[in-house]
C-alpha cells in the first residue's frame, strides 16, 4: 500500500523542503496586527521577526479544518493512506482535532493521525522517519504506532535572550519579567513530551549553556542509554540567532565529536512565544543517523 506522510509547518518543514523529500506539508496560519498569514506562503522567518520586532499583535492559530481536509482528499486520490503528524497534543488542540476528522467514514482506516508529542526539530525527525518507515514498506498503522511508542525519545532545552514575549503572551507576570530583566535571570525551559515547562534559571547566557549541555548528556547517557550518542540525532536550534548557534554547536561538537549536529532554525510557532536570541540544543533517540 502507498503511504503518504504529511505534517505542517509547525515542524519547521515547509512545504518547499516537504516536496524536495517526497513527503507533504501544510503551511500554519497565523494572525497578525489581525491579517491572516500563512507560514512559508506570505510569512517568512525574515518577514516574521519584523514584524515582531514592530511590536506587532501576533497570534498563532492551528491549521484551518478545511485546509486540512482539502490536503488529505487530495492525497487520497493517489495514496492509500495518510500517516498525519500535526503538532504535539499538549500543546495545539490541532492534533485532537485532527483525530476527531479522521474517525469520518471517508477517512477511517485510511488517515492515521499521530500523537507525536513534539514540535519544531524533534518533531521535523519524526517526519523524517515517517518517510523511511513508509519507504520500507510499512503501513500507516505501523507508522503511527512507531511514532507514538518513541514519542518521548526526545528533550528539547531552550535559553531565551529576553523575556519580553514570555511577559506579553501572559506566560509570565509583568512583575516577575521586570525582576528577571533587572537581573539578568536567562530563563532554561524544556519540552519533555506534552508541554513546555520551566527547567532552571541561569545569570548569563554562558551559564544556561552549559547547564543546557549536562542536561543534553545526561538525557543521552541515562534516558536513552546512549553514551556516545551513536544512536542519536542531535541539533541546535535557534530563533534569528544563526552566529551564536554555530558556535553552540561547536561546544555541543566537544562532548559528541563523532556526531552530526545539525543547525536548524526553530519553528515560528515557538518564536511567536520567545522571541528572538532564543538558543536550543536537543537529542532524539533515532534509527536514522542524519536528515
Amino acid at each position: 500500500m502507498s503511504v503518504a506522510i504529511l505534517t505542517d509547518t509547525n515542524s519547521g518543514i515547509t512545504p518547499t523542503e516537504a516536496e524536495q523529500n517526497g513527503f507533504y506539508s501544510i503551511p500554519t496560519p497565523f494572525y497578525i496586527n489581525d491579517k491572516l498569514y500563512y507560514e512559508s506562503v506570505d510569512l517568512d522567518h525574515k518577514k516574521f521577526y519584523e514584524l515582531q520586532a514592530e511590536d506587532a499583535e501576533i497570534h498563532t492559530s492551528m491549521p484551518l479544518v478545511g485546509d486540512v481536509l482539502d490536503e488529505w482528499n487530495k492525497l487520497l486520490k493517489d495514496y492509500d493512506e495518510i500517516v498525519y503528524i500535526p503538532l504535539s497534543s499538549g500543546l495545539s488542540s490541532s492534533c485532537e482535532t485532527a483525530q476527531m476528522l479522521s474517525e469520518d467514514d471517508d477517512y477511517d482506516g485510511k488517515v492515521f493521525v499521530v500523537n507525536n508529542r513534539r514540535i519544531s526539530v524533534t518533531m521535523k525527525l519524526s517526519v523524517y522517519e515517517a518517510k523511511a518507515l513508509a519507504d520500507q514498506g510499512k503501513s500507516g498503522a505501523e507508522i503511527k504506532e512507531y511514532l507514538e511508542k518513541t514519542a518521548s525519545d526526545s528533550s528539547i532545552y531552550i535559553t531565551l535572550n529576553t523575556l519580553k514575549y514570555l511577559k506579553k503572551g501572559g506566560r509570565i507576570t509583568p512583575a516577575a519579567a521586570t525582576i528577571g530583566s533587572l537581573l539578568h535571570i536567562k530563563p532554561i525551559l524544556t519540552i519533555q513530551g506534552d508541554k513546555l515547562d520551566k527547567f532552571a534559571t541561569a545569570r548569563t547566557m554562558k551559564q544556561a549553556k552549559q547547564m543546557m549541555l549536562e542536561a543534553i548528556k545526561k538525557d543521552t547517557e541515562e534516558r536513552f542509554k546512549d553514551p556516545d550518542g551513536s544512536g542519536c540525532v542531535m541539533s541546535i536550534a535557534h530563533t534569528n540567532n544563526r552566529e551564536e548557534a554555530e558556535k553552540f554547536k561547536e561546544e555541543l561538537l566537544a562532548i559528541y565529536p563523532d556526531r552530526q549536529v545539525i543547525v536548524d532554525e526553530l519553528s515560528l510557532v515557538i518564536a511567536c512565544h520567545v522571541g528572538p536570541g532564543t538558543l536550543a540544543v536537543t537529542t532524539s533517540k533515532s534509527f536514522l543517523k542524519e536528515i
